[in-house]
């Protein structure tokens, strides 16, 4: 029988966990003190493997993961700060340091190849197909997007996300004011990784989709980001 949740991984998620806040411990120390940057790496965690028996199941290798995934890493990290008297800005602000760190950890060589792999003819023709399977909603709780053949002047290709997996746990989780930090990650993933992202309106905003416009060695373009992280840019 196979299972329905993700229980089975959970001492691989908490290592990745681990890795993950290691990398803006020395942020957590000089913003909160060592004692208290302790502390919200102990809790985070402890949320964080509390949260994963809720992870809701998408299939057991859906590429969705590595954009779910992320967002219960994150969602962890605010209920620790919210412990300590923190607002979703400084979760917001932590969570984009976080996200920045990890693509940077990447090998430059890497980056680069994950870059050129997003417009490649066979990442493109998987993207279709997958576009086409979200539409069945195999899974309620999973991401549903269109796929947009490029109008061969301002972008090659584009995404329209019509439902978002991370603002269905979010909501789910009483967390929804965390989602449009989540969504401001994608403009430092597009810069690190020349993805030459424009997008002018997202779900976790109230509208009717988020509209994703990949142009490659296009500029990054994203309306709307949090104050609180425009301030910080």
């Amino acid at each position: 029988m196979k299972p329905n949740n993700y229980i089975s991984r959970t001492p691989r998620l908490l290592k990745n966990f681990n890795k993950s806040v290691t990398r803006i411990r020395p942020i957590l120390i000089s913003r909160y003190g060592e004692v208290s940057a302790k502390n919200i790496v102990s809790d985070s965690r402890e949320i964080y493997k509390s949260l994963i028996p809720q992870i809701p199941f998408i299939g057991e290798r859906d590429p969705f993961l590595i954009f779910m995934l992320p967002t219960i890493r994150a969602l962890a990290i605010y209920r620790a700060l919210q412990k300590y008297g923190y607002t979703v800005e400084a979760a917001g602000q932590l969570i984009n340091e976080l996200s920045e760190a990890e693509v940077k950890s990447y090998p430059k060589f890497l980056r680069r190849l994950i870059g050129y792999l997003w417009f490649s003819p066979l990442f493109l023709m998987r993207l279709k197909k997958r576009a086409k399977k979200s539409q069945q909603r195999k899974y309620p709780e999973n991401f549903v997007m269109e796929f947009v053949e490029g109008n061969g002047k301002t972008y090659n290709y584009g995404i329209n996300y019509i439902e978002c997996a991370n603002c269905k746990f979010l909501n789910a989780q009483n967390a929804l004011e965390l989602a449009p930090y989540i969504c401001a990650t994608d403009k430092i993933i597009s810069e690190l990784l020349g993805w030459g992202l424009t997008r002018t309106m997202t779900l976790a905003e109230g509208n009717p989709m988020c509209d994703f416009r990949f142009t490659k060695g296009g500029e990054t373009k994203i309306e709307n980001l949090p104050v609180s992280i425009n301030e910080n840019k």
